[in-house]
């Protein structure tokens, strides 16, 4: 098993990995209208513990990361699941409202990070909503393609490649310090 050190830091924020005490911050950003386009939660607190119980083991087994994105205060959570061969899956994300406008591209720049250059990932899949218009936006901007789509969501793919393209046009918010 690998080992990887935590927390992420990017310019202005971290990500550290999630804990059982993060179980009301999640559970109540995941029970925020932002939080409309994100899987449905069921329960409460509890139930986000015994999540986050059976997460541990996936993230021991190196098979899932999910994570606290900090700035002082925890404004977000963020996670990487769904692994495969030459491809992970990012989301699981959620960004309170409150926090400055950088947390969003600070907090996907140190995810494909950690991903394409320390877990040797080559390309990234995902789902966003359709309805999810900013989040869709934001993708395109990065130049994440859309390879399909259905009646819900939107299906895009981002390579290792696209990521240094990303890097170079969001220059001024990249410092991400991982180490493997």
């Amino acid at each position: 098993m690998n080992t990887y050190s935590f927390p992420l830091l990017g310019k202005h924020i971290a990500l550290r990995l999630v804990q059982l005490s993060d179980a009301a911050f999640i559970y109540a950003l995941r029970n925020d209208k932002k939080a409309r386009f994100l899987t449905q939660i069921i329960g409460g607190v509890q139930a986000q513990e015994q999540w986050i119980v059976e997460y541990k083991k996936r993230e021991a087994l190196g098979q899932e990361f999910y994570f606290i994105i900090q700035g002082g205060e925890s404004l977000g959570t963020i996670r990487i699941y769904d692994l495969k061969e030459d491809s992970f899956c990012w989301g699981s994300w959620i960004i309170k409202d409150s926090s400055p406008s950088y947390v969003a591209i600070e907090s996907a720049l140190c995810i494909y990070e950690f991903a394409f250059n320390t877990l040797g990932f080559r390309q990234s899949h995902f789902d966003v909503r359709k309805n999810n218009v900013k989040v869709v936006a934001f993708h395109q901007r990065c130049k994440a393609r859309i390879v399909r789509e259905d009646s819900k969501n939107y299906y895009f793919n981002f390579s290792k490649e696209d990521f240094a393209s990303m890097q170079r046009h969001y220059a001024k918010y990249c410092y991400c310090n991982i180490i493997s």
